[in-house]
């Protein structure tokens, strides 16, 4: 896949509309209150904003967010983001009442250089997630004949919806500030990376990562397994697990991984020693056993004390460490020990360290270790797709540089 592509500086968009798709997909409180939780996603888009408002574009900004399936759910609006983004931005973010709608095309045509309009919720309409054309078309329209698509929602990316890959079909699509540092930073890993390339993969499923570790044994010098998934591992080579996380049907795929590692030369790790629980609780009694020797009863929850020194040693001389998926239950204090060692280990390495959104993202926030990392991506899902090798609709839109 092309990772070079045409970036807003790359093109003139003074006194151009642009349509402008970012991810402020946020938290809200649960109350309806309408209060953000998390604006982190819309200081993320502010560069980008900022740019072209900067340089004489009228901007009209559109989002989704959650999952309203093509209903109206007053609960899903945009509203509440149009008012913080324009707290952040210091100017008044003018709000549509609808989509691609009457009052959409008003805002829109009326709209002058320097001027933000934001959309209401994309999946407001069943054409969005169905990467409907007519949908799609009535999107473009509202930048005009010479309007220009500008793509900023890494997160969005990996799915083929009208307002991430479809609209390409009618305007010039280039990306904003944060999916080319997406491209630049996991697309140069990747394709040419610092090496060693130390690629650490957790979380509970193998059937979820079984893409990303066959890939990744393709280009990484050593690859690291921790989380849920390295019990489908241990019960593969024969070993007990108890009453561990286990995909059984995995277990063939598993030993494939295994032996694909040896083929190639890349140093697959796998924990010697887990920790762990009779039961899946923040005070359960633990204890510390080899990981192929868990009784019955007793379930893994974390990496033990020997696989923490050996998986912190492997990443100390890394030229380059991509990391995605927890060492346990760290939302658990007593099974946070591993993640938080990894997290450690990489805020005191010279290498590139990238964290690969979701649960890996959050745990570095919450270990207090994010400002050390040299980047986390905004994406959860896309950034998984992007490391096995798929290729993401709404990147394969945009032109080439």
């Amino acid at each position: 896949m092309n990772y070079n592509k045409k970036t807003v500086t790359d093109i003139e968009v003074a006194g151009k509309k642009v349509l402008l798709r970012c991810d402020f997909n946020v938290p809200m409180a649960k109350d309806g209150s309408g209060v953000i939780t998390d604006d982190k996603r819309i200081r993320a888009a502010l560069p980008t904003i900022q740019y072209l408002l900067e340089q004489g574009a009228a901007v009209i900004a559109c989002s989704h967010m959650g999952k309203p399936k093509g209903e109206w759910k007053p609960e899903l609006s945009m509203k509440p983001v149009a008012k913080r983004l324009s707290e952040l931005l210091g100017q008044e973010v003018i709000m549509a009442a609808d989509i691609v709608g009457e009052d959409a095309q008003a805002k829109a045509a009326a709209l002058q250089p320097g001027q933000l309009l934001l959309l209401e919720n994309l999946r407001y309409d069943k054409g969005e997630t169905k990467n409907d054309p007519a949908f799609a078309k009535a999107l473009a329209d509202l930048a005009g004949a010479d309007g220009v698509y500008v793509s900023d929602a890494f997160g969005t990316v990996h799915r083929a919806h009208a307002s991430t890959a479809g609209v390409a079909a009618y305007l010039p699509a280039v990306s904003g500030f944060l999916i080319q540092k997406e491209l630049d930073i996991i697309g140069g890993a990747l394709a040419n990376p610092k090496r060693p390339l130390v690629a650490i993969l957790g979380g509970s499923k193998v059937s979820s990562k079984i893409g990303v570790i066959n890939n990744l044994l393709e280009i990484a010098d050593t690859v690291i397994i921790g989380g849920g998934m390295a019990y489908t591992f241990a019960a593969a080579q024969g070993g007990k697990v108890g009453d561990s996380l286990l995909e059984a049907d995995w277990e063939q795929y598993a030993l494939e991984m295994i032996k694909k590692a040896e083929e190639k030369g890349v140093k697959l790790l796998l924990p010697t020693d887990t920790v762990i629980a009779d039961a899946y609780s923040p005070d359960a009694n633990t204890q510390v056993v080899p990981t192929g020797e868990i009784p019955d009863g007793w379930q893994g929850l974390d990496i033990g004390p020997a696989t923490v020194e050996a998986y912190c040693a492997a990443v100390a001389d890394a030229g380059t460490v991509i990391w995605n998926g927890p060492m346990g239950v760290f939302e658990f204090e007593k099974f946070a020990v591993g993640t938080q060692a990894i997290a450690q280990a990489l805020s005191k390495t010279d290498a590139i360290t990238i964290i690969g959104g979701g649960d890996s993202a959050a745990a570095v926030q919450q270990l207090g270790y994010a400002d050390k990392m040299t980047h986390i991506s905004t994406g959860g899902g896309a950034s998984l797709e992007f490391m096995e090798g798929k290729e993401l609709p709404g990147v394969a839109a945009l032109l080439d540089k």
